[in-house]
């Protein structure tokens, strides 16, 4: 069976920060060499400690950070500005207070991104806005409130939901579960995998929670001082993880 082209591609990624006073500034790798491929409708966990390089790589995956070295593909052309311009691109936070204004309704924060790229007409809108609060488990009469109203859960379900609402192909979820209850943990991680199916898109799920990556992903990539040290199917990595760091790692899941 042909193996689908990927939806985003690195190849020898590496991303350099400088440190130090102006006279004296000094190279700190990040990332460092980093060959990846997400398919449609595939979700990659990435795990590793703090520090690893996890978020960086996110970001450079979103667009957000210049890669010092190496390549980011989307669907086989370099990726550049005009895609997040056309909402090819998602991302949820760990926090959806960083998605969502506070001084905004819910509503106003999910349609932002279609008024910004002017996709459709009001009603065109507001058809999406309901029919996708349906899909994220929520009453579309919740977006008329303030995100303080909201009890954790509900928020990050709006956040998701604005993560969506542009129909991007690639979607970063960074944290996206470690600041909920368990409960709640849970039902977001069902919702995550629901929305996948049914709407394909690729995604990089970034977590110092190996349990939940568990749960979602289809590889794991582990990360250790900006490189990576093992990547493979997360049954495998789960069963018998090859590298002696994501030995230790799977030790830590309770």
């Amino acid at each position: 069976m042909d193996t689908p082209a990927p939806v985003i591609s690195l190849r020898d990624l590496a991303v350099d920060y400088r440190s130090g006073p102006a006279w004296r500034r000094t190279r700190v790798p990040a990332v460092e060499g980093v060959d990846l491929d997400i398919a449609a409708g595939e979700t990659v966990g990435l795990v590793g400690e703090s520090g690893s390089g996890k978020t960086t790589l996110g970001r450079v995956m979103l667009g957000l950070v210049r890669p010092s070295r190496g390549q980011v593909r989307f669907d086989g052309m370099p990726l550049d500005a005009s895609l997040r311009r056309r909402g090819a691109l998602g991302v949820v936070f760990q926090h959806p207070e960083w998605a969502l204004n506070p001084r905004l309704r819910c509503a106003t924060s999910i349609l932002e991104p279609l008024q910004i790229q002017r996709i459709g007409d009001r009603a065109e809108r507001q058809r999406r806005l309901h029919a996708l609060l349906g899909e994220v488990g929520l009453d579309p009469a919740l977006a008329q409130r303030f995100p303080g109203e909201l009890s954790g859960g509900q928020r990050q379900r709006m956040a998701i939901a604005r993560a969506l609402i542009t129909q991007p192909r690639f979607i970063v979820f960074d944290e996206a579960v470690s600041a909920l209850d368990v409960s709640v943990q849970s039902q977001i991680l069902n919702l995550i995998q629901s929305l996948q199916q049914q709407h394909r898109f690729a995604a990089l799920f970034i977590s110092h929670d190996l349990a939940a990556t568990r749960y979602v992903a289809q590889r794991i990539a582990v990360m250790r001082h900006g490189r990576f040290v093992e990547v493979g199917p997360a049954s495998r990595f789960y069963e018998q993880p090859e590298h002696a760091y994501s030995r230790a790692l799977y030790a830590t899941i309770p």
